[in-house]
C-alpha cells in the first residue's frame, strides 16, 4: 500500500498455500521482502494431503529461520463441493516437497501446536488477521487451491471491501496470450498443466475459483497469475548459479565466494535442489528446456505493484496498437461442469479458465502478460541473502 508522508509502507499479505517447491520460494519472498509483512499462512489441500502440506509449511519456515515469526493454520482438506485430489507423486514427490535432504522436519512443538484440535480455524484466523489491518491495506494471496479464500469471503463477506486485493496463482489462457511454451498433447497445443485444458490449482476446486473471479467486489481487485506468465520465468543455469552463489560482480567474481562447490548456504542448495526435482517433467512434457519455471512467488511479487518496491508487471498486449496505453482487464469464467475423471479421461474442459478482454476502462481481473524477470530473480536472491544472515549457516567452500 501507499502511505502518506515519508514513512515506508508495507504490503500486508495473508498467504494461502499448499507448500511445495514453488511455495518455498513464495514463503521466502513474503517472509523476507522489506516491503511485505506476512500476516500468516493457511494451508490447503493440493499437491499432497492437508496433513502433509501443513508439515511442509512448517518445514519451509524452519528452513528460512521464520518458524517462530509466522503463524500457520490448517485450512480446507478438500474442495468446497468435491472430494480431495492430489498431484501424482512423480511431480512433487510423496511428501509434496521431495527433492532435497536439506529440508528440516517441522519443529515438534510447533507441529503439535498447529495441528491441535483446539487450533483456531484457518478462516477465522485469516479474518482476524485481515481485520487487524486498516481497510484497503491487506492482500490475500493464494498459491494453491482457492478453497480457503472462497470460504473466507463466503463466511465474512464484508472483508471483500476491506481487503486491498487478491492475488492468485492459477489458471491458464492459451491462444498465444504470451510467448510462453505451453506444450503439446496429441499434436494439439495444450493450455493446462494437469489436463490439456486445466491448470491444477483451479481444477482441484473450480467452484472456489469461479466464486472469486465472478465476485463483483473482488474481481476488480484480483490479479491472476496464469501459466502463460509463469512459464516465462525460468530458472536457467545462470539463475541457478546466482541463487547458489549470489550475484556476480562486474569482473565476474562474487565478493570473495568462489562459484564452485555446493553453494553459499544450506538454504540456497536446498532451494536449487527443489527447483531441479521435476525439471525433467517440464522438459519432457512441456518442452521447456532452458530450466524449470517458477510459479507461486509471482503471485506474491504482484502485490508490490504501485509501491516503492514494485517489480513491474505488464498488463497490456504488446501486439495491440494501443500497447502500454491500454491496461487490460478481463472477465474470467471457470468451467465447473464435469468431474476429474471426465477431465482426465474423456477430454472434458473441467477447470478451464475462460477469459474475455473487457472494453477499455472496464473493471475486471488483472492478468499480466509479462514482468521484469531479471529484477524478479534479483529480488529472490536478495531474500535468500537475508535468510542466510538470519540462519547464519554458511557452508564451507
Amino acid at each position: 500500500m501507499r502511505s502518506g508522508g515519508s514513512v515506508p509502507a508495507l504490503e500486508k499479505v495473508q498467504g494461502q498455500a499448499a507448500p511445495e517447491l514453488r511455495d518455498a520460494f513464495a514463503i521466502l519472498l513474503a517472509a523476507y521482502h522489506p516491503g511485505i509483512k506476512l500476516l500468516g499462512i493457511s494451508t490447503v489441500h493440493g499437491n499432497a494431503s492437508l496433513e502433509k502440506t501443513t508439515r511442509n509449511a512448517l518445514s519451509v519456515l524452519a528452513a528460512i529461520g521464520k518458524q517462530d515469526d509466522v503463524d500457520v493454520y490448517p485450512g480446507a482438506s478438500h474442495a468446497l463441493h468435491r472430494a480431495p485430489i492430489h498431484a501424482p507423486t512423480d511431480i512433487h514427490g510423496e511428501s509434496g516437497l521431495d527433492g532435497t535432504s536439506l529440508l528440516p522436519p517441522p519443529p515438534p512443538q510447533k507441529l503439535a501446536e498447529v495441528t491441535s484440535p483446539a487450533r483456531k480455524s484457518a478462516v477465522d484466523a485469516m479474518a482476524e488477521a485481515l481485520r487487524s489491518c486498516a481497510p484497503g491495506t491487506a492482500w490475500v494471496t493464494a498459491t494453491g487451491a482457492v478453497t480457503n479464500v472462497a470460504a473466507l469471503f463466503a463466511a465474512h463477506p464484508d472483508l471483500r471491501a476491506h481487503v486491498k486485493g487478491v492475488s492468485v496463482m492459477g489458471g491458464s489462457v492459451g491462444g498465444g496470450f504470451t510467448p510462453a511454451v505451453m506444450g503439446v498433447v496429441d499434436g494439439v497445443p495444450r493450455i493446462g498443466n494437469y489436463t490439456p485444458w486445466a491448470e491444477f490449482n483451479v481444477l482441484i476446486d473450480p467452484e472456489a475459483a469461479a466464486a472469486v473471479f465472478a465476485d463483483p467486489v473482488l474481481a476488480p481487485k484480483t490479479t491472476l497469475i496464469p501459466l502463460d506468465l509463469t512459464h516465462l520465468v525460468l530458472a536457467t543455469k545462470e539463475v541457478q548459479d546466482m541463487l547458489l552463489y549470489g550475484p556476480s560482480s562486474p569482473d565476474g567474481g562474487n565478493e570473495g565466494v568462489p562459484r564452485e562447490g555446493r553453494g553459499k548456504s544450506d538454504l540456497r542448495v536446498m532451494l536449487v535442489e527443489l527447483l531441479n526435482f521435476f525439471a525433467h517433467t517440464y522438459r519432457d512434457v512441456f518442452g521447456i528446456v532452458e530450466g524449470p519455471p517458477l510459479h507461486d512467488p509471482l503471485a506474491v511479487a504482484a502485490i508490490l505493484t504501485g509501491t516503492e518496491h514494485e517489480i513491474p508487471f505488464y498488463d497490456y498486449d504488446p501486439k495491440s496498437p494501443e500497447g502500454p496505453r491500454r491496461h487490460e482487464r478481463f472477465a474470467v469464467e471457470v468451467v465447473t461442469e464435469g468431474t476429474l475423471e471426465d477431465a482426465l479421461h474423456r477430454g472434458a474442459p473441467t477447470g478451464r479458465t475462460l477469459v474475455k478482454l473487457l472494453p477499455p476502462g472496464s473493471e475486471g481481473v488483472r492478468i499480466p502478460r509479462g514482468l521484469d524477470i531479471p529484477l524478479f530473480w534479483k529480488v529472490i536472491e536478495e531474500c535468500c541473502e537475508r535468510a542466510d544472515k538470519a540462519n547464519k549457516k554458511i557452508l564451507p567452500n
